[in-house]
């Protein structure tokens, strides 16, 4: 692959997974190159997204959509277009966000949490001040992301349920 295919703009096409019910916005960053192939949310095999959760609550996890309608959850990223090297966060560049206020207008969502810091830095740069909600900081939950266990990483998530 040569260094211009790596730079090439790529385009976010997961619609948000919400409905009008949903409280909190879980945001990460940019979907991973597994992700964008299968168009679903954290869907490396390895990433822990959904064990998280189905630890946080106790709960096995069977269809994710289902799951996340449940208890209120909605998913989206903070990138609607960029310029990345696979599926490394740190590459990403030449940002165009998604419209977030739009899918808050249309759900309860008051609170919103990002997965990562790239996640967390971006939304306080390009959205915070737009929505008027500050979000919460949770680990990564990607595979590359090894300062925490999983049990730590269970243990930061379990914020989430002080607001459903």
């Amino acid at each position: 692959m040569t260094n211009q295919n790596l730079k090439k703009k790529v385009y976010h096409n997961i619609k948000p997974i919400y409905n009008e019910e949903s409280k909190i916005l879980i945001l990460g960053s940019f979907p991973s190159v597994k992700s964008r192939e299968v168009n679903f949310y954290y869907a490396h095999p390895q990433n822990q997204f959904f064990k998280i959760l189905s630890n946080v609550f106790n709960e096995k996890i069977n269809d994710k959509i289902d799951f996340l309608y449940k208890h209120n959850i909605a998913l989206w990223d903070v990138v609607k277009s960029c310029t990345i090297e696979g599926s490394n966060d740190s590459s990403i560049k030449n940002i165009e966000v998604n419209n977030i206020e739009d899918l808050i207008k249309k759900s309860n969502i008051t609170t919103i949490f990002t997965t990562g810091k790239k996640a967390y830095n971006l939304y306080q740069k390009y959205l915070e001040k737009r929505i008027g909600i500050k979000a919460i900081y949770l680990p990564s939950s990607s595979p590359i992301y090894q300062k925490m266990s999983i049990a730590e990483k269970v243990e930061k998530y379990k914020i989430i349920l002080k607001y459903l």
